[in-house]
């Protein structure tokens, strides 16, 4: 089950980028509503995944690539293991002397599996300029 680490790496980002750099992992941590060491885990995770680069104790942040090209999907990838990007986890101990518990696994795979894709492709056609243009929109920051 995915976690709110990529939504908490998009408020980041953004934040970052509108501010343009010149916000420090403590009034990030404001914004989130949560303590600044979580803030500086995720900001060392999106340094580790080349989003963005930034000096321990100093305002100065900044991003490594465009919004324009930075995906949800991207967000994701740098803030969350494989194991916890899938969307849904199949249970492994079914009963295997049970017409049910034999086949449910192999049944839901295939749905499963194209819902996971689905989602994969959306995250990844949503780029953290559309958040940010969102974001001013409805903050009136245009």
């Amino acid at each position: 089950m995915i976690s709110s680490r990529m939504t908490v790496a998009a408020h980041i980002l953004s934040m970052v980028h509108i501010f343009e750099g010149q916000v420090t992992s403590e009034y990030i941590a404001s914004s989130v509503n949560t303590n600044p060491a979580v803030i500086r885990k995720l900001m060392s995770m999106l340094g580790k995944a080349k989003l963005i680069e930034s000096r321990p104790g100093v305002t100065g942040i900044r991003l490594l690539k465009p919004v324009s090209q930075i995906t949800l999907l991207d967000l994701l990838r740098a803030v969350e293991p494989p194991e916890k990007q899938d969307l849904f986890s199949i249970h492994q101990n079914s009963n295997p002397d049970c017409p049910i518990g034999s086949n449910i696994q192999d049944v839901l795979h295939g749905s499963l599996s194209h819902a996971q894709s689905e989602l994969e492709r959306s995250l990844a056609q949503t780029t953290l300029e559309h958040v940010v243009q969102e974001i001013k929109k409805r903050s009136k920051m245009v």
